[in-house]
C-alpha cells in the first residue's frame, strides 16, 4: 500500500477546501446575480411595457391589444356625473367620455335590492385610475379592455392622455 506524506495530505486538502470556497463564492454571486436581475425585471416591468407598445406602434403600426380600456362609472344624477367627468378630464385621465341619459339599474345593497335611475359615463382611457370622485360609498367603475379599434383614433388618445 503506498503512503501519502504527511505534506502532501495537507496540500491536497487545501487545494480541495480552497476549490470549495472558490465553488461556494461563485454559486452565492450567481444565486445573488440572478436574484437582482428577478426584482429589477418585475419592478421596472410596468415602465418597460409601456415603452415597448410604443416602440411597436412606431415601427410596425399597428395596435396592441390591452392598450387602451373603455371604463364604464354610474352615478347618482347628470350633475355628479359631470362633475366626475370633468375632474377626469382636467386630469387628462381620459381621452373622451360619454355621458349617458338616465339608465335603470337594480342591485343589492346591504341585503336589499334597490331600483334606482342613474347616469352612466363612458370613458375612453389609456389607463384605469384607482383615484376616486365618487359619491357613492362603493362606486361601480369597470374596465375593459380594447382588442381593436380605429388605429387613428387609439393615436388620438395616446396624445391626449400624457403617459405619467
Amino acid at each position: 500500500c503506498y503512503s501519502v506524506p504527511a505534506h502532501d495530505r495537507m496540500e491536497l486538502l487545501f487545494q480541495r477546501c480552497h476549490k470549495e470556497i472558490f465553488l461556494n463564492s461563485v454559486f452565492r454571486s450567481v444565486l445573488l446575480i440572478s436574484c437582482l436581475f428577478v426584482v429589477l425585471s418585475v419592478s421596472l416591468y410596468p415602465g418597460l411595457w409601456s415603452i415597448g407598445v410604443q416602440v411597436r406602434s412606431v415601427f410596425t403600426g399597428s395596435y396592441i391589444p390591452g392598450h387602451h380600456s373603455v371604463l364604464l362609472i354610474n352615478s347618482p344624477n347628470e350633475q355628479a356625473a359631470k362633475d366626475i367627468s370633468r375632474a377626469i378630464m382636467e386630469r387628462r385621465l381620459a381621452a373622451s367620455i360619454n355621458i349617458l341619459p338616465r339608465t335603470s339599474t337594480m342591485y343589492l345593497w346591504k341585503g336589499e335590492i334597490e331600483d334606482t335611475s342613474e347616469i352612466l359615463m363612458v370613458n375612453y382611457v389609456i389607463c384605469v385610475s384607482r383615484r376616486s370622485i365618487h359619491p357613492y360609498a362603493n362606486p361601480e367603475v369597470l374596465s375593459f379592455p380594447v382588442e381593436d379599434g380605429s388605429l387613428a383614433y387609439m393615436k388620438w388618445m395616446d396624445e391626449a392622455i400624457p403617459d405619467d
